[in-house]
């Protein structure tokens, strides 16, 4: 099964930092990871995020502001 990541910000050097770290935990694990950029504000308030970089897995808001811990985001593609 495929997750679904969302990574939520204006396409910063921190987001895509996390779009990265999220590809290279899901390699690791051998997680099967689509991840789409959101760039839009509108979409982005609507997920309830002020603060960015922001994750979305499979529809759930699971960070919020700065960059996630490694090891939390192998939890939360592990979930």
């Amino acid at each position: 099964m495929v997750k679904d990541v969302k990574v939520l910000g204006p396409g910063c050097k921190r987001c895509q930092t996390t779009a990265d770290m999220v590809k290279a935990e899901a390699d690791k694990l051998g997680v099967a990871v689509a991840v789409e950029k959101v760039t839009d504000y509108a979409a982005i308030a609507g997920y309830g995020i002020a603060s960015t970089p922001g994750i979305v897995v499979d529809g759930k808001v699971v960070h919020a502001g700065g960059l996630p811990k490694a090891e939390d985001i192998g939890k939360w593609l592990s979930a």
